[in-house]
C-alpha cells in the first residue's frame, strides 16, 4: 500500500451550496442565495483550490450542490479562470449540475468553452403539481427549453435526474414522466427514490400523517424504470444509474468502456457514457471535495469541511483549509467500505480488482456474508467475481451494510 501514497488525486468534487429556495426533500447542505455571500464563497473556493492544486490532476471534475448553475457568468468566469491558472482544466469528464430554471445560452456556451462536457439536469418530475410539491422552482416547459439550449451549446453528454415514489405520484404519472424523459434522448439517467430525511418538510409531513409510504408502489415504479430504460437503449450499471450504449463514444470514453468489459464482461460491463466521477466513488478511489460540507477521501484519510458557508469563508480567508473533522480509516474498515460501495454497481466486484484496490481478498474476509446473500437470492458468486442480482440491487443498502467492519 505504500506505493499508493505517491499517486496524485484524479477526481475533484466542488460543492456549491446555494439554491433559489430549499426543496422539500433535500437534506444536503444548501441555503437560499445571497449576492455578497456567493461572491465571498467564490473567493474562498479559489483559495481552497490553490491549497490542494499541487496534489490534483483531475480526470473527473463534478460541480454539485445546491445549484451550481445559479452562479452568474462573472462568478463562473472567476472559478474557471482559476482552474485554468492552476492547470486543473482538461478533465476527461467535467460535469456541472444545473437546474432547468437557471440555464441560459450565454452560461451554457461559457461552460462549454472552458471544457465542461457533461451536464446533469435536475428534472425530478415532469408533472407540474409534483414539481410544486417538491418545492422545485422550474416548470416542465423549462426542462425542454433548457435541454435544447444545452444541445445548441454543444453538449453531447446530458444526464437527467428523476425521482420516483414522490407523495401523490401514481404509476400513471411515473410512466408519463418516463415516456417524455426518454423521448428527450439524453445520454444518461440518474434516478432517486424519495428518502425521508430528518429536518426536511417532506419528513415533517410524513410524521404528521399527511401521507403514507407505499413500499409496494415504490418497488413497482423501480421495476417499471428498469424495464423502460433498458428497453430504450440504456444499460443499468448501478442501482439507480443508466447510461446509453448506442452511438459512437469519444476516444476517452471508449477506453473507459473497454476497461469495463475486461473487468466484468458483457451486460455487466461499465458503459462508455457512465458517470466516471461516481464510478470512482463506488470503486473506492481517492477524491478531493471542496466547498462547504464537502467530504474528501485521500489515501485512506476522510476529511469533511464545515457545513457553514460563513465559517468556511472565514477559515479560507485566514489561509487555512476549512476542515471540521478528519479520520484515518484502518485498512479493514477502508476495505469494507470499498466493498459496500462497489456492490451498488451491476458489475459487483471482480475479485482481482478488489484485491488491487484494497489488498484484501473478498472471498476470505467476507465469505459468510457473500454466501448469506446468495442464499437470499440477492447475489451470485462467479469464479472471478461477486455481484448482486436484480433483486439484490433493489436492497443494495441492506446488502452493503453487511460488508462494513
Amino acid at each position: 500500500m505504500a506505493g499508493l501514497a505517491t499517486n496524485i488525486v484524479e477526481s475533484l468534487y466542488i460543492h456549491v451550496p446555494f439554491c433559489a429556495q430549499k426543496c422539500a426533500y433535500c437534506a444536503f447542505y444548501s441555503e437560499p442565495s445571497s449576492g455578497d455571500l456567493i461572491n465571498r464563497y467564490v473567493a474562498a473556493l479559489i483559495r481552497e483550490l490553490e491549497l490542494v492544486a499541487h496534489d490534483l490532476q483531475p480526470r473527473t471534475i463534478f460541480f454539485g450542490g445546491g445549484t451550481p448553475s445559479l452562479l452568474n457568468l462573472r462568478q463562473w468566469e472567476q472559478i474557471l479562470r482559476a482552474l485554468e491558472r492552476l492547470n486543473l482544466l482538461g478533465a476527461e469528464e467535467f460535469t456541472v449540475e444545473c437546474n432547468p430554471a437557471t440555464v441560459s445560452p450565454d452560461k451554457a456556451k461559457r461552460l462549454r468553452d472552458f471544457g465542461v462536457n457533461r451536464i446533469s439536469m435536475g428534472v425530478q418530475s415532469l408533472d407540474e403539481p409534483l414539481l410544486e410539491r417538491l418545492g422545485r422552482i422550474h416548470t416542465r416547459e423549462m426542462v425542454f427549453q433548457s435541454f435544447d439550449i444545452l444541445r445548441q451549446a454543444g453538449f453531447d453528454n446530458l444526464n437527467l435526474d428523476l425521482m420516483f415514489a414522490i407523495p401523490g405520484q401514481t404509476m400513471e404519472i411515473w410512466r408519463a414522466t418516463l415516456t417524455e424523459a426518454l423521448a428527450l434522448g439524453s445520454e444518461h439517467l440518474s434516478t432517486y427514490e424519495v428518502i425521508y430525511e430528518d429536518d426536511t418538510p417532506l419528513f415533517a409531513q410524513l410524521q404528521a400523517g399527511e401521507f403514507n409510504v407505499d413500499e409496494d408502489l415504490a418497488c413497482a415504479m423501480y421495476e417499471e424504470l428498469v424495464e423502460r430504460a433498458t428497453g430504450a437503449g440504456f444499460r443499468q450499471y448501478e442501482v439507480a444509474n443508466f447510461a446509453r450504449v448506442a452511438g459512437t463514444p469519444a476516444s476517452g470514453t471508449a477506453r473507459f468502456a473497454s476497461s469495463g468489459r475486461s473487468r466484468a464482461g458483457g451486460r455487466r460491463s461499465i458503459p462508455a457514457l457512465a458517470c466516471r466521477h461516481n464510478v470512482n466513488y463506488w470503486r473506492g478511489g481517492s477524491f478531493y471535495g471542496l466547498g462547504p460540507s464537502a467530504t474528501s477521501y485521500v489515501r485512506g484519510v476522510r476529511t469533511k469541511n464545515w457545513s457553514n458557508t460563513q465559517l468556511y469563508c472565514e477559515q479560507l480567508e485566514k489561509g487555512k483549509r476549512a476542515i471540521e473533522s478528519s479520520e484515518e480509516l484502518p485498512p479493514l474498515k477502508r476495505a469494507g467500505e470499498t466493498a459496500a460501495f462497489g456492490l451498488r454497481m451491476n458489475a459487483g466486484w471482480p475479485f482481482a480488482e478488489f484485491w488491487r484496490a484494497t489488498h484484501f481478498d473478498l472471498r476470505d474476509e467476507w465469505s459468510a456474508e457473500m454466501n448469506q446473500l446468495v442464499d437470499r437470492g440477492w447475489a451470485e458468486i462467479l469464479p472471478d467475481s461477486f455481484h448482486l442480482t436484480r433483486q439484490g440491487l433493489r436492497f443494495a443498502d441492506s446488502a452493503a451494510e453487511m460488508f462494513l467492519r
